[in-house]
């Protein structure tokens, strides 16, 4: 592959002279951004090095190391940059956060137009933001939002219709229409831990141990790995302890081979339907995960930005802990911002096989 190189490497601290500044302005450097400021002294304005305004003439342009030294200098900030603002995608980040948190607190799911004003963009351009940022648009994101509502609600509810209502259905027939997709089964057999439901199970053998493979109606709903069979079916039963667990008929046994497979051959693929079940975010950063080509790794740093909440580093983590599905929804992808291996559910040394595996090691 051809590599075109933009800028000679240097060994010292970067834009340090006002050559490299000027040349970072001529580009439109962004990542320069934040580093310096430049002012134009036949506008009276000062930018950022990124901004898209007309080129300017190298002498009518001074540096500065920050807004507040432009400004003392007697410049305004341009109206197009904005650079005595945050920088763009950190304001479209706190715009997606702020929708996020009315959805959240809102008892009563805000409209489009209503969450477009409150963080002061059309609602043509925060609809396209705001999927941008979390994958989901906001009608997505809301429906969500209260199906784990629902999720929090229904164990401890009198009836499965109060808790849709305390949830934020407006009538239990719009939520009855999306139940299934959203809890993995009716919403009454959700609330008594499963009871009535069928869960097909069987327990196999894989180069990385004991293997559990699960599923509903709707698909797989747990892989598992571990060293004592005992354990995960405890753990299976945890999950589900009203359901009943019944071994997997010659159907199913295909389908658990297909997943040894996979695990042995990651390069196969998983072709199978699966049954994933969490919270809105769990949901966000499990899709994140599968988007993880195989045979690289990504950080939890890295999946909290993809996501659009690069403060969520430790809830991202939580979220692939979360993970009941192994090796298809690929966790054990997700690393420390420094490479290392940490905590994996089913043990780091599985992860690390994993891993190399993949990479073809």
């Amino acid at each position: 592959m051809n590599e075109v190189q933009t800028k000679p490497k240097s060994t010292g601290p970067a834009f340090a002279s006002d050559d490299e500044r000027w040349e970072a302005v001529r580009r439109r450097d962004p990542a320069a951004d934040g580093i310096f400021y430049y002012s134009v002294r036949t506008t009276g304005v000062y930018c950022r090095p990124s901004c898209g305004s007309r080129p300017k003439r190298r002498e009518n342009v001074a540096f500065h190391a920050s807004p507040d030294e432009a400004e003392r200098a007697g410049f305004r900030p341009c109206k197009r940059c904005r650079p005595n603002e945050a920088p763009l995608a950190r304001r479209r980040a706190d715009a997606v956060a702020k929708a996020c948190r009315l959805i959240d607190e809102a008892e009563e799911v805000p409209d489009l137009d209503t969450l477009a004003r409150a963080v002061g963009m059309s609602r043509y351009h925060f609809h396209r933001v705001f999927k941008e940022a979390t994958g989901l648009t906001p009608k997505a994101y809301a429906a969500g939002r209260r199906a784990d509502r629902v999720r929090e609600e229904l164990p401890g509810s009198q009836t499965v219709t109060s808790a849709i209502y305390d949830a934020g259905f407006n009538s239990s027939s719009r939520f009855y229409a999306s139940a299934a997709e959203a809890l993995g089964m009716a919403p009454g057999t959700f609330r008594s831990g499963g009871d009535g439901a069928t869960i097909r199970f069987a327990l196999g053998d894989c180069s990385l141990g004991t293997i559990l493979v699960a599923a509903t109606d709707k698909g797989i709903c747990a892989i598992t790995l571990g060293d004592d069979p005992d354990v995960l079916l405890r753990d299976l039963q945890d999950r589900f302890p009203k359901a009943t667990l019944v071994g997997g008929d010659q159907a199913f046994e295909h389908w658990v081979a297909r997943v040894v497979g996979f695990v042995e051959e990651p390069a196969a693929g998983l072709d199978l339907p699966l049954d994933v079940r969490g919270t809105a975010f769990q949901q966000r950063v499990w899709q994140a995960l599968t988007e993880i080509p195989p045979g690289t790794t990504a950080s939890y740093a890295e999946i909290a930005e993809r996501i659009g909440a690069p403060k969520a580093v430790r809830a991202v983590a939580r979220a692939c802990a979360s993970n009941a599905i192994a090796v298809a929804i690929p966790c054990h992808r997700v690393v420390r911002s420094d490479g290392g291996l940490s905590g994996y559910r089913w043990g780091v040394e599985r992860k690390r096989a994993l891993i190399a595996r993949e990479a073809g090691s």
